[in-house]
């Protein structure tokens, strides 16, 4: 350097740090933050660079909250905090209200599109299964075959005397056991 210049951006060793480390017994100057804990983030701790680095290695955000907790708090994240609703929630419901009885859009009393349900998707084969047995998942094989064995009571041709209705919904009946025992329990 030459004579009348100054150093602007130099660090001298011997120059004393601004803060000590945090970590008990420690001496060294604290360079590094970390923050205090989940519900503190806007306050911090300050390390050295091997204590804020065994902080890290132990820091878990998740400690004491149960899986619902940590699901909501995932689900939080996934949209960076913002509030969300189903698509078309906010408007949706007021068409409805403001043109029933007008005969607009084909609306019924119940307040539901006859385009709209016509436009659904047609069902699985399982979940029409599920449907014939009124059942939702998740379900067990004991309560599968349970619920068959009522149906088929319920609806044996035999109970019926012999009635070709009741043969033919025993029927759809067997099919439906079959679906779900292949698709759920193979």
């Amino acid at each position: 350097m030459r004579r009348g210049q100054t150093a602007l951006f130099t660090r001298t060793d011997s120059a004393a740090p601004t803060r000590c480390c945090e970590h008990p017994g420690c001496t060294e100057g604290a360079d590094y933050r970390a923050p205090r804990s989940p519900a503190e983030l806007e306050q911090f701790r300050w390390f050295c660079l091997e204590h804020v680095r065994a902080y890290n290695a132990s820091w878990n955000f998740y400690a004491g909250m149960n899986e619902r907790e940590i699901e909501k708090e995932i689900r939080n994240d996934a949209v960076w905090q913002r509030p969300t609703w189903p698509l078309g929630a906010r408007v949706g419901s007021l068409y409805g209200a403001r043109l029933k009885g007008f005969g607009l859009f084909d609306i019924d009393d119940e307040g539901t599109d006859k385009a709209e349900v016509q436009r659904r998707r047609p069902l699985s084969p399982q979940e029409e299964a599920l449907q014939v047995f009124e059942l939702a998942e998740p379900f067990t094989m004991a309560g599968l075959k349970t619920r068959y064995k009522q149906l088929v009571k319920l609806h044996h041709p035999d109970a019926h005397g012999g009635d070709k209705d009741a043969e033919e919904r025993l029927k759809v009946i067997n099919r439906a056991y079959a679906t779900l025992k292949a698709a759920y329990f193979p």
